[in-house]
């Protein structure tokens, strides 16, 4: 397996391995996390220290805890993929200087709350899906998280999907 090479010569140790912070592992159809430490190790020379992780355009359905074994991860890729459930997006807390994510694009984005449900959960966010996170956001997101209503946003969810449901019977 050899990765693409960019504009940049990239440094390799004399293990030839990448002397680098980042990595991109986008368009690759990839449907799980679980073989990801095998490949940040292969090609990384110091994996504990990955900063920059691109997994967008890919197949993936759940964020799994792997990723909060990157404790480094600063910025986090995730943008067009298959994310179905804003409760995925709670195990990220866990990454203390995760400051910038990417989400947009996955079935979780069209979720009435999602911006606000995200930025609760990960308050140390600059960016959310190429914009920043106002000061204005975070107040509401914190608000928001303390008074529960991200229960209430689960009852809404469950009676729009009955409401839009073509098969439902409505009254």
């Amino acid at each position: 397996m050899k990765p693409r090479i960019g504009p940049r010569p990239q440094k390799t140790n004399s293990e030839n391995k990448f002397l680098s912070r980042s990595l991109r592992l986008s368009y690759n159809k990839i449907k799980d996390l679980s073989g990801l430490t095998l490949i940040v190790d292969h090609f990384l020379a110091e994996p504990s220290k990955l900063a920059w992780l691109d997994l967008s355009f890919n197949k993936i359905i759940n964020i799994q805890p792997i990723l909060c074994e990157l404790p480094e991860l600063r910025v986090l890729n995730l943008h067009s993929n298959q994310i179905k459930s804003l409760k995925e997006v709670d195990q990220l807390g866990k990454l203390m200087f995760l400051h910038t994510i990417t989400l947009h694009g996955n079935p979780i984005a069209i979720v009435q709350g999602y911006r606000r449900y995200v930025i609760a959960v990960l308050p140390q966010l600059k960016k959310m899906d190429f914009n920043s996170v106002t000061r204005e956001e975070r107040a509401l997101a914190d608000v928001w998280k303390t008074s529960g209503i991200n229960t209430k946003i689960k009852a809404e969810k469950k009676e729009t999907a009955v409401r839009d449901c073509p098969l439902s019977i409505q009254q």
